[in-house]
């Protein structure tokens, strides 16, 4: 396997429920960039809680971010590239309003929800910067959006399919989320991938969530983790084991260290 490049998605991959890398994952990626091999976060967080985990395994790639909306530089934290969404803005606001549903909304500025919870003090605690407004969101003074959240607590396909002439939609476990048409992390991927000049064929991808697929599937070597859906699985080359047992360093060490294989697969 000629590996040049991995992208690595966060929650339920690199990260521990804790929100915490484990020292195996961590002296595994170090050891992958220490073998030349350019490694990259692809996550659906914003920025300022990317950040702080990419300064604590000291890379330098850019990062992917919001699903791949956002593709921020590693040293200065500035946006090299930003894709927003635009939907009419009075039916989803309508549609949501009447539920009891969450809503957070990303933008270049900052985060703007209809209210606060556990997630969103976690992000203000890491992040260092709290919503820029909490409340009623028609009232809300907010432009240039990267990523629409709808936390609906169950699965909603019908819902969220009202959205596929406007936006990207991601389906989850509990709830959506809404991007401009066509952007995916694979998008971002594929926009750094030139920049880098290294083809998809180089390159690993690892992740357990539905904004992890069409990376893991357009990827050279797609990776899913022990606790993605079936769904997420059949996208993939490989799969690893849990996010709670070092799933990530499993497969690094297994097939890509080259002190520990030898690179015939």
């Amino acid at each position: 396997m000629n590996v040049r490049a991995m992208f690595i998605d966060m929650d339920g991959t690199l990260l521990k429920s804790s929100n915490t890398i484990s020292s195996r994952n961590m002296e595994a990626v170090n050891s992958l960039i220490n073998q030349g091999v350019k490694v990259f976060l692809a996550t659906g967080r914003h920025y300022e809680v990317t950040a702080p985990y990419h300064k604590e395994i000291g890379l330098r790639t850019p990062m992917i971010c919001l699903n791949g909306a956002a593709i921020h530089d590693a040293v200065t934290g500035k946006t090299m590239q930003t894709k927003t969404v635009r939907l009419n803005e009075e039916r989803f606001h309508h549609l949501t309003a009447v539920n009891s549903w969450n809503v957070i909304i990303h933008t270049a500025n900052g985060v703007y929800c209809k209210e606060t919870n556990e997630e969103i003090d976690y992000w203000t605690k890491v992040g260092q910067i709290p919503p820029r407004y909490i409340g009623d969101l028609k009232q809300a003074n907010y432009q240039d959006v990267l990523k629409y959240s709808v936390r609906t607590g169950t699965p909603c396909p019908k819902i969220s399919a009202i959205f596929n002439t406007e936006a990207e939609v991601i389906d989850w476990h509990d709830g959506f989320e809404l991007l401009a048409p066509n952007v995916s992390k694979w998008s971002a991927i594929k926009s750094l991938l030139q920049e880098f000049r290294i083809s998809p064929s180089e390159v690993v991808a690892i992740g357990d969530g539905p904004n992890d697929i069409e990376m893991l599937r357009y990827v050279g070597t797609g990776v899913a983790m022990g606790n993605a859906s079936d769904k997420v699985k059949q996208a993939a080359d490989f799969i690893t084991g849990h996010h709670e047992n070092d799933g990530l360093a499993q497969f690094i060490e297994r097939y890509l260290l080259k002190s520990k294989q030898s690179y015939a697969i």
